[in-house]
């Protein structure tokens, strides 16, 4: 295996710094998600996807149904500011800060919510990802009333499209202000995908600046925690939008001189080469379009790409839990690895100015899912969320439809610093953590497992959705009911087998050994491995 490890020069010895710094003030725990985004004609079926890997590492692991309501004409509507996104009970947690008001709307829908709002009872999906790691300094303003999970949460509440939500969630900046990071938003309805990058406007301004790109038709985009939209050309109405403000405060501070076309991008995050993000958009490209033989080295990708196939959930999936298998920067080969090829590779801050590979699944992840939306089916039968607890490689996922009522059980209750086998997450981090005993075969027992589960899930997928779509053509509440019914029975079934899969897990590898076809069965270590670390007899002088 090449370059092993990456060499940060400069720059990367920058970006290792700030991401210490900021993980210690509280700030660096959002620098960790990918979001895959698929438009309609991109698709197998024609579903409109995006996703998300919550990849922070001490992020509350809860998923929650907030549910529809009406308000009085005057009523406000309060905006928080959640600095630290870690549950109540961990130590550092701090309380929500009171940012301000708006005036509240009439009705809010209905939407699950995983810290930022993930998809509303109208299809409406958000993927998200931090990309303020290259943005400006002079961008940040503490003043502004909205960070990026309360535009979510505002936008998922009010709007069923997402130009709506592209549209009022730059209004409620240009308004009130932003105050957090840079960040993107991936946002899907039954018809389209978007990206919406924003940043602050300066300090004290109570402003921010913005853009919205279109994915094509046809194409897929990726957002890996890096800036992505670059030139913009507000002519094409019907691929960008942005902030009135957006070229000529790039004009105003010397960021763009006027005459070559403006990019978004250069403008407002110039120092955005960092290989943390870019070999993730790399590795999710080349996965879902090998024909276009992508340079890993390279810094620049375009904005979207079309696959070389129609792209399914299965195949989303396929790309969360890669750890970059049979490349040069295959994290499960080499002594990293250990000697049973573990692709983790925990946090080790300054070391030589190094840095690992940073894999599309990683250890820390509390979830991820990929979303359909879809225009042929009634909204409480063709929203769907594919969730999955902890890191893709050892998780399962289970749908959970967007006009649903209740979770499984254990859903909305998780803490990283407590063991609870009432909480949902806490099976899958159980078996993840513990594959590390002997990854190299536990991973393939976690594969064979999941993969039956899922193959099941897909292919009962169009016949119990034919089912909904028929109740709801009768009865809408009894559809509601059915596939309530259904995603909970579904996750409470995979969550209770998987403890027991654990448990399974535990015997068959006890003590090191594989305690299958008779107790005891010695299984040893790989000979490479051995020769490697210099395993062998006592050489006599």
């Amino acid at each position: 295996m090449k370059r092993t490890r990456m060499k940060m020069g400069k720059r990367g010895v920058a970006l290792a710094a700030l991401l210490a710094a900021l993980a210690l003030a509280g700030y660096g725990v959002a620098f960790a998600c990918t979001s895959i985004a698929v438009s309609k004609g991109a698709s197998v079926d024609g579903s409109v996807m995006t996703s998300q890997t919550g990849d922070g590492g001490i992020e509350e692991p809860v998923i929650k149904i907030v549910p529809a309501a009406d308000y009085k004409a005057g009523e406000m509507r309060k905006v928080y500011w959640n600095s630290t996104l870690r549950s109540p009970k961990d130590p550092q947690f701090e309380p929500l800060t009171y940012k301000g008001e708006i005036p509240q709307a009439a009705h809010t829908y209905a939407y699950t919510s995983a810290i930022y709002g993930v998809q509303n009872e109208h299809q409406l999906s958000f993927g998200e990802t931090t990309i303020w790691v290259g943005e400006r300094p002079e961008l940040r303003d503490p003043e502004g009333m909205f960070d990026i999970v309360e535009l979510s949460h505002v936008a998922a509440e009010r709007c069923k499209t997402a130009r709506e939500a592209v549209k009022l969630m730059g209004e409620l900046v240009n308004t009130y202000g932003y105050c957090d990071g840079g960040e993107c938003l991936t946002v899907a309805d039954p018809n389209e995908v978007w990206f919406f990058e924003v940043y602050g406007a300066t300090p004290l301004a109570k402003s921010g600046v913005w853009a919205a790109q279109r994915v094509p038709d046809g194409e897929i985009g990726v957002s890996a925690n890096r800036a992505r939209i670059g030139e913009i050309d507000l002519k094409k109405a019907d691929y960008f939008m942005a902030s009135p403000n957006v070229t000529s405060l790039a004009k105003e501070k010397g960021w763009w001189d006027g005459k070559k076309a403006f990019s978004f991008r250069d403008a407002y995050c110039p120092d955005n080469g960092s290989f943390y993000s870019q070999r993730r958009e790399w590795r999710a490209l080349s996965l879902l379009a090998p024909s276009l033989k992508l340079d890993p080295w390279t810094r620049a990708f375009p904005f979207s790409v079309k696959p070389d196939k129609k792209v399914s959930v299965a195949d989303i999936t396929r790309v969360f839990r890669d750890h970059y298998e049979g490349t040069e920067f295959d994290l499960t080969k080499g002594l990293a690895a250990g000697p049973f090829g573990s692709p983790d590779r925990f946090a080790t801050q300054g070391f030589n100015n190094g840095t690992w590979e940073r894999a599309l699944s990683i250890y820390r992840a509390e979830y991820s899912w990929i979303s359909q939306s879809r225009s042929w089916l009634p909204d409480a039968v063709g929203g769907v969320v594919w969730w999955g607890w902890d890191a893709p490689h050892a998780t399962c996922y289970v749908p959970l439809y967007c006009g649903n009522t209740a979770l499984p059980a254990g859903y909305d209750i998780g803490y990283r610093g407590e063991f609870d086998r009432n909480s949902a997450s806490w099976a899958f981090a159980f078996v993840q953590n513990i594959s590390n005993l002997r990854y190299d075969l536990m991973s393939q027992d976690i594969k064979a497992r999941y993969t039956a589960i899922e193959a099941e899930e897909f292919a009962l997928q169009p016949v119990v959705e034919k089912a909904a779509a028929e109740l709801y053509a009768k009865d809408k509440a009894l559809a509601v009911a059915y596939l309530t019914k259904y995603s909970v029975d579904t996750g409470n079934g995979i969550v209770q087998g998987w403890w027991k899969f654990g448990e399974q897990l535990i015997a068959e590898y006890n003590d090191g050994y594989r305690n299958v076809k008779k107790a005891g069965e010695k299984i040893g270590y790989p000979e490479e491995w051995l020769k490697a670390v210099g395993y062998g007899p006592i050489q006599k002088k």
